[in-house]
């Protein structure tokens, strides 16, 4: 077990970075900054945005929605498996339900899971946000809002949004 050197949290064994604030443990390399980071850094406290990387697959957003439509929503089904397996990973969470059982709670509540899973989704992906640096903005009620109203997919493009953001595979 380590401490952060920046606030001084506990870092579990394997972490490279810390899950309170998201600076980088130390002994691993310094997380990459933009232009506008670099050209904006005159204080040596700047916080770096975009730093935490998980080792989860970048998705085509455009390309998941029209393969959602053009096979009446099977590709939906594997994009939404792919969209909680990321999901648990990237918000450090990886023992909580599987997209299977996820899948089968929503089936057999007739749809209220799938609601409560898009509730819980928008507070990972605030974590997913606060390691990597960002502002927190709590998307929870939005995402219900939007499957409430039917438009769950776009919840989906949403998730895969700030997926895309962490992702480390391109």
């Amino acid at each position: 077990m380590a401490f952060c050197s920046n606030c001084g949290a506990n870092i579990p064994e394997g972490n490279k970075f810390c899950a309170n604030c998201g600076a980088p443990v130390s002994g691993t390399a310094e997380p990459t900054r933009s232009a506008e980071e670099t050209t904006n850094s005159t204080n040596t406290n700047t916080t770096v945005i975009g730093g935490y990387r998980v080792n989860i697959k970048k998705r085509e957003i455009a390309v998941a929605v029209i393969l959602s439509i053009v096979t009446c929503g099977i590709y939906g089904l594997i994009w939404f498996i792919n969209i909680i397996n990321d999901l648990n990973t990237a918000a450090q969470t990886p023992d909580d339900k599987s997209a299977g059982m996820i899948i089968l709670l929503t089936i057999v509540t007739c749809g209220i899971y799938g609601y409560i899973w898009l509730y819980k989704a928008g507070e990972k992906v605030d974590k997913i946000r606060g390691l990597n640096g960002e502002a927190s903005q709590d998307s929870s009620l939005l995402y219900l809002l939007l499957a409430i109203f039917g438009l769950s997919i776009v919840d989906y493009c949403l998730i895969q949004f700030e997926l895309n953001k962490v992702a480390a595979q391109g």
